[in-house]
């Protein structure tokens, strides 16, 4: 069985993120977001898989390549035109040929890892499965009613939502998606609809399955659920202990159990309470790192403190007397003060961005 990972989009709700960085390759806990689907992919053993962009210039071709420093084969599909998921299935036809091949939306993180489902479907009875997610607001998602287990009705973004199950982001689909693609029309919103594509498979007698999943599931499409999913992630962090007679310490510090540090980091005369995980040749210096934070490689932060926030590499921050907290700061950025007020402060900044207060 293939799989394909959707990650052609622009980004806009991420934005000014996004603007230069592509939201798959988005960091949490200094794992770009892409990755963890087709980690969740390669442990049912799923090796070929398929990546959409808008471009073969994308840095997702760039950074990714062929997939061999993740152990999988990667091949790419471009969709120059973002007419819909389903267009963008439609697209991945001659990468999957006749087999049965799973879809993950490339911005989803979900604590449950699916294997059971992913190597069970090709051997099933059903033509479709999809996963499905409780969520508290069913009028912003593609919804499913069900009935004996099995999805009975899709509707994407209904006011009157007949359950309050979300579409996840996670297909499995044999063939005949392609056929049920090709009878659909464009929605209102001028795309083509996969709900659409599957209500002609429901419609026509086959079987679609649910999954239902365990555990948490993070749309990461805005900074505030970026930060979330970061902290989650976080959060799972095995036990390590508090680091003792570390040359990567000097001088006064406090470095609580479940921090991880890179290969030529140092902290000095700094406290950091886990759970953190900081990149490599990073230097935190009187400063105080608060939990749920990661910072990327090659950073340095000096006489500030930040917490619960994401630090991609290269940034520099420097002489923030209030606290940063939940904070995006992109490859680059550099954040400084000049005068020191007892305020706290929340940033979303792009690569290269520089702030100066």
């Amino acid at each position: 069985m293939k799989a394909v990972i959707l990650a052609a989009g622009q980004g806009t709700r991420l934005r000014p993120v996004t603007l230069t960085m592509p939201k798959p390759l988005v960091p949490v806990a200094n794992r770009r977001l892409i990755v963890y689907a087709i980690e969740v992919l390669k442990t049912a053993g799923l090796q070929d898989i398929g990546i959409v962009v808008n471009s073969m210039e994308s840095p997702i071709v760039e950074i990714l390549g062929n997939g061999d420093n993740l152990d999988v084969n990667l091949e790419y599909i471009v969709q120059t035109e973002q007419n819909g998921l389903a267009h963008a299935i439609g697209l991945a036809q001659d990468f999957v040929g006749d087999e049965p091949f799973s879809v993950f939306l490339g911005d989803n993180i979900f604590q449950d890892k699916m294997t059971e489902l992913l190597m069970s479907f090709e051997a099933s009875d059903d033509e479709a499965s999809i996963v499905l997610g409780e969520v508290p607001d069913p009028t912003r998602f593609g919804i499913a009613e069900l009935k004996d287990g099995k999805i009975i009705n899709v509707v994407e973004k209904p006011q009157d939502p007949p359950s309050n199950m979300a579409i996840a982001g996670v297909y499995l689909f044999r063939k005949s998606i392609f056929d049920a693609i090709g009878q659909i029309k464009p929605s209102a919103r001028g795309e083509l609809e996969i709900t659409d594509a599957i209500d002609v498979l429901i419609k026509s007698g086959q079987p679609v399955g649910a999954y239902d999943l365990k555990g948490w599931w993070i749309d990461a499409g805005k900074p505030d659920s970026i930060i979330v999913a970061n902290q989650l992630v976080l959060e799972e962090l095995p036990y390590t202990p508090a680091p003792e007679n570390s040359d990567q310490i000097e001088g006064n510090c406090e470095v609580s159990h479940r921090v991880i540090i890179g290969k030529g980091s140092k902290i000095i005369d700094s406290v950091v309470r886990g759970p953190v995980i900081i990149g490599d040749n990073t230097i935190i210096k009187n400063s105080y790192i608060g939990p749920y934070t990661a910072l990327g490689d090659n950073v340095t932060i000096e006489n500030s403190q930040i917490e619960a926030s994401i630090v991609m590499k290269d940034c520099e921050i420097h002489n923030i007397q209030g606290r940063i907290d939940r904070s995006l700061l992109a490859d680059n950025a550099r954040v400084s003060s000049t005068h020191h007020m007892p305020n706290a402060h929340r940033f979303v900044l792009a690569e290269n961005s520089y702030v100066q207060f």
